[in-house]
């Protein structure tokens, strides 16, 4: 009955420093849509970023908290370029590279935190 996840929310802080992570620290899209709400883009799909403080976007979870997520993006380059990159932009690496087991199968991952302290896992199958 599911085919694939169109998109999902954020809660976060700070707008801006969220965007300029996953826009210049990840190499992200941005998108701007509705009244003033901010995307971020990547292959076909978008998260969407609602402010924690008073946001005025209904309907949204019962308890929406900044630095609870923990998400897994599969990198379109290899894992080794996206650590040079990272390295180059002054983002810690928290851990990894490190195996793990993906939704088809054996991933290679390394783990680092945003701005709000979610949890990014960046992988690359094997």
């Amino acid at each position: 009955m599911i085919d694939r996840v169109d998109h999902f929310v954020l809660t976060v802080r700070n707008l801006e420093r969220s965007r300029d992570f996953y826009v210049r620290g990840l190499g992200m899209g941005l998108e701007s849509f509705g009244n003033g709400r901010t995307a971020l883009t990547f292959g076909n799909q978008k998260i969407n970023l609602h402010i924690a403080e008073g946001s005025p976007i209904l309907p949204r979870a019962s308890f929406p908290t900044p630095g609870s997520a923990d998400i897994c993006f599969i990198c379109s380059i290899s894992l080794q370029n996206v650590i040079e990159i990272l390295r180059e932009r002054n983002l810690p690496i928290e851990l990894g590279p490190v195996e793990r087991t993906g939704a088809k199968g054996r991933i290679e991952s390394i783990y680092l935190r945003d701005p709000d302290m979610n949890l990014i896992e960046l992988s690359e199958y094997k």
